[in-house]
Formats: structure tokens, sequence, C-alpha cells
């Protein structure tokens, strides 16, 4: 129990301390890109075509962006401390109210991506990994390469053409039915399934030539029934830990690919608010971002403790 809750409260500090270091880099990117920054929230509010200079100076004096920098982040961080992201420069919403909005979106997008690349990845890559350097394992591998080496955007236009101009069997971007989920979530699955094949099948090989895989066999059980009593659970840890470090890829993934596919997400969001310069809502994006990441890896470990004990007396060491 003690390792367990020692190792919530470090992850509770390294979620704190990254989601505040993305966020201020934010504001620090943010403040260095070139520009009158009260300007481009102008265009952004009114339009470009309606923005004059009065129009531009009342914004600046109205969101304090005439204040030293140091103030500003001071102010900001003032806020947070109450649980306040913030209003949006644009939409003058709340940034709290904007992020859960399009992150639902995404949320969702995300997590059918995710249960769809694992229900590519787990069968072939347990299957590869029974008859490793077979037919089926060579052509998974040139696939899974292939499929690594190509951006997103491309997978994402590949699929467009396929099935939305060609087949005409989905819609290709949007969204207002279930439907329109598919094809970015495919993009997303076919991404997230290249790499974790090959870990899943890596970890099925190692396990299967483990020294108590061998005597299970000795035992009489066959290699299926050895496997299932005996490698899964040892197999699950490392790939529980690399679908953690997947959200990594989610994370630069659902930005192009919520951009391609018009999907009213997160990615979408911060796109918008990076071109119209909105401090506010990509600060807030990065602090909910660096929370949740350290919150996928505080229950990949969590996950890994569960499967394997022993490594709550080494992280108690």
């Amino acid at each position: 129990m003690r390792p367990a809750l020692a190792l919530l409260g470090a992850r509770a500090a390294q979620a704190a301390l990254t989601a505040w270091l993305l966020a201020t880099l934010c504001f620090a990117f943010m403040h260095a890109l070139p520009g009158d920054m009260a300007l481009r929230v102008a265009a952004a509010r009114v339009g470009d075509e309606r923005v004059t200079v009065e129009t531009t100076e009342r914004i600046r004096r109205e969101e304090g962006l005439d204040r030293p920098l140091a103030v500003q982040y001071a102010a900001w961080l003032g806020r947070v401390a109450t649980g306040d992201l913030g209003q949006s420069l644009v939409s003058r919403q709340p940034v709290r109210q904007e992020i859960a909005y399009h992150g639902r979106f995404t949320l969702g997008l995300g997590a059918l991506g995710w249960l769809v690349s694992y229900l590519i990845a787990l069968p072939l890559g347990i299957a590869c990994g029974f008859a490793p350097g077979g037919w089926l394992d060579r052509v998974t591998t040139g696939i899974a390469v292939a499929l690594a080496s190509l951006p997103s955007f491309l997978v994402g236009i590949g699929l467009i053409s396929v099935f939305a101009l060609s087949l005409r069997w989905l819609p290709p971007a949007g969204y207002r039915t279930g439907a329109h989920m598919v094809l970015p979530a495919l993009t997303l699955a076919l991404g997230l399934a290249a790499f974790s094949v090959r870990v899943i099948r890596n970890a099925v090989v190692e396990v299967r030539g483990a020294f108590y895989m061998t005597f299970a066999r000795i035992r009489g059980r066959s290699a299926a029934s050895a496997f299932r009593h005996h490698g899964v659970r040892n197999a699950a840890i490392p790939v529980a830990t690399f679908a953690a470090l997947q959200f990594a890829y989610m994370v630069d993934g659902f930005v192009v690919v919520e951009m391609l596919f018009n999907y009213p997400g997160l990615g979408e969001l911060l796109v918008k608010a990076l071109l119209a310069r909105d401090v506010p809502v990509v600060m807030g994006a990065g602090l909910v971002i660096g929370l949740v990441y350290a919150g996928v890896n505080l229950l990949a470990d969590l996950a890994c403790l569960a499967l394997d004990p022993r490594q709550a007396a080494r992280a108690a060491a």
C-alpha cells in the first residue's frame, strides 16, 4: 500500500510540474511570435476588414495586453491557483468551458482510435509472436514500417480518397453523426497500431522464451494454455507501459487529424487559438494536456503494479 501511495504522490507532483512547464512554455512561445498580439486578437474577434486602430487599442487595454509580461504571467498563475483558467480573448467565453466543449469531441475520437488500434494490433501481435519469422510476421512488419513512415495526414488523405470519394461509404469531413468519426478514428488507429503491434509481438516472443513457460510445457501444457495461464500477465506489462507512452503520439496526431477532417475537437481549438494569439486558451489547453498526460502515466504505473506486485517492492526501494 505504501509504495502505491508513494507512487501517487510522486505522479501528482510530476503532473503539477509538467502542466506548469507546458503552460509556461506556451506563454513564452506565444509572446515570442512576431506581430502585434492585440491586432491579431482584434482581427479574430471582429474580422480583418473591420479592424481599426481604436478597436485594437481598446482590446489592448481591456485585456491587459499593455502590462509587462511578468505581470500578465503572475496574474494568470494567481487565477489558476483558484481554479480559474480565465477567458478567451476572442470569444470572451471561459477557457474552461471552451476546453470542456471541444475536449469531449477529442476524448471520444481518441478513445475510439485507441480501441480500434488494439483491436487491430493485439491479434496480429500475438499471432506474430507465436510464429516469429513466419509469413504473417514478415508481412505485418512491412505494413507496420510503411504506416509508421507515413505522416498521419497522408494516411487520412488516402482513407478519404478510398472510402469517401471513390466508394462513397463514409462522409469525408465535419461532424454531424457517428459516421463522421470513422475515418479520423481509423487514421489515428492505423498510426497507433503500426507501433503497438511490434511491441506486442516482441513481448509475446520474450515471454514464450522464458524459463517458466518452458517448465509449463514440460508439465504437459500446450503452448496456448501455458501462455494463457502464465504468459499473458507478464507480456501485458510492457504493452501497458507503451500504451501510456502512445498518448504523446495522440497529442501530436489529433491536431493534424482534426484539422484534416474539420473535426471540432481540441486540436482545431488549439490551431485557431494559435492563429488568433489567444493566449489564455493556449495556456489552458497546455495545462490540461499536461495533467491528462501525467494521469495516463499514473494509470499505466498502477496497472503494472497490479500485473506485477514485485514492482511495488522495487518502487519502495
